[in-house]
């Protein structure tokens, strides 16, 4: 969220930097609710101080002996009482405006940092760069057509169970899963990061608080009979793990791995997509996600970065690494790096993890401070996938596959999927 005193002191900044995403808002009436807002909250606490005093006063004058009935005394609570009618009224127009103003800030989107590249689209990208050599050649098959010989998933049932979009992993399509999923969490674990295996189902709360709502709702999926969501990414409960709270200074960084179902409706069509393992309803994901304390952020993107980059290294996938330009940029983020894998079958490069510095925009939403001193701050949030499984499958799968229709497996995985390759039945 927002800071709200930059809307009432800087509204022309805020203005500036939303149309670098492509936003164009005039902020005068959310000023003016800010402004308001301050305006009550002053007055209540100059009126409650004023208060105080005169209780002081009546107590003095007691001690002193002073009947309780006299007229003076009576005269000071009566108009003690007059500013606590006043302070109740104050109050009330006070928590109007505030939840006016939260209910606004709640649906803009972050402030792009001042390194991230200005543009309206993904046209406007830019490639950081590369790593391996992408295989490329004529008659190689996509991943869904490789697990279609293989009989490694099988969607066609799946629908039945659930609708399309949906995958039941079968056989040895299941083990390498499993095994794709320990491998990351151990290799985040030797890095320092700390695993955690949180809620599926996540409240309101989690989900505002790490920016999925409001402006997502319809592309989540909710249980209608409770406070409850399904999540779409780890990203949403580990945020709240620290909701409300002040983290110790010398306790960050807080670095945590969390591996999760994820769950979101991805509507329209999306062509080839619409097969395989790219983009579905249910997938798994291993996230790493950072509370980082503000002078120190900008190192801890490289460096969440290179560690999502590690995974991709060590199962020998090529990729490139891709800076989103501001009107590609997601709602939380300040600035991003995509990793595109290449999936020879398909002949591109496609998303397999998104690493993005939040700055202190998940930290006001949900309250997230640190303290060094007496000097209390927002904390800085970081996330990125580390990775996406079901698109790592897919790209080893497309990766490894050999003439006679085995897949090879990169050395890294062996010891966890139990085989150097897959074999045709």
């Amino acid at each position: 969220m927002l800071d709200q005193r930059l809307v009432r002191e800087n509204p022309t900044l805020i203005s500036r930097e939303l149309k670098r995403r492509g936003i164009k808002l005039d902020i005068t009436s959310l000023q003016l609710i800010a402004k308001n807002q301050r305006t009550l909250e002053e007055e209540r606490n100059s009126l409650q101080a004023t208060g105080n005093q005169i209780g002081k006063e009546v107590g003095q004058l007691i001690k002193k002996g002073i009947d309780p009935n006299s007229k003076e005394i009576l005269a000071l609570r009566q108009k003690g009482n007059q500013i606590k009618q006043k302070v109740a009224s104050l109050e009330e127009e006070e928590k109007k405006a505030a939840n006016d103003l939260r209910e606004q800030l709640l649906r803009l989107p972050n402030l792009p940092s001042p390194d991230c590249p200005d543009g309206e689209d993904e046209k406007s990208n830019q490639e950081k760069h590369r790593w391996g050599n992408p295989l490329k050649g004529e008659n190689l098959l996509e991943h869904w057509e490789i697990a279609e010989k293989l009989n490694l998933f099988d969607t066609e049932r799946s629908a039945r169970i659930a609708q399309s979009r949906f995958v039941t992993l079968l056989g040895e399509g299941a083990r390498l899963e499993r095994a794709l999923i320990n491998f990351m969490l151990d290799l985040h674990i030797k890095k320092g990061y700390l695993e955690v295996l949180p809620p599926v189902l996540v409240n309101t709360a989690s989900l505002t608080g790490s920016g999925q709502l409001p402006k997502f709702a319809e592309e989540s999926f909710r249980c209608s009979d409770d406070d409850l969501w399904l999540t779409p990414t780890a990203e949403v409960p580990v945020t709240s793990l620290h909701r409300d709270e002040i983290i110790p200074f010398d306790q960050l960084p807080l670095k945590y791995v969390a591996y999760s179902p994820c769950f979101r409706r991805e509507a329209g069509s999306y062509g080839r997509d619409t097969r395989g393992l790219i983009r579905l309803h249910q997938f798994n994901k291993v996230e790493l996600y950072w509370f980082e304390h503000p002078e120190k952020s900008k190192e801890a993107f490289k460096q969440i970065t290179s560690d999502a980059e590690a995974v991709l290294q060590a199962l020998e996938l090529p990729y490139r690494v891709i800076e989103l330009c501001t009107g590609d940029l997601g709602f939380s983020a300040s600035r991003t790096y995509d990793l595109e894998v290449w999936l020879p079958g398909a002949g591109a490069f496609r998303e397999i993890s998104s690493c993005s510095i939040c700055n202190d925009f998940q930290a006001r939403r949900s309250a997230i401070r640190t303290k060094e001193g007496k000097n209390t701050q927002l904390v800085h949030t970081l996330n990125g996938s580390g990775l996406a499984i079901g698109r790592t499958m897919a790209a080893l799968l497309e990766t490894g596959q050999q003439p006679d229709g085995r897949v090879k497996l990169p050395k890294a995985l062996i010891p966890y999927f139990g085989a150097e390759q897959l074999n045709p039945s």
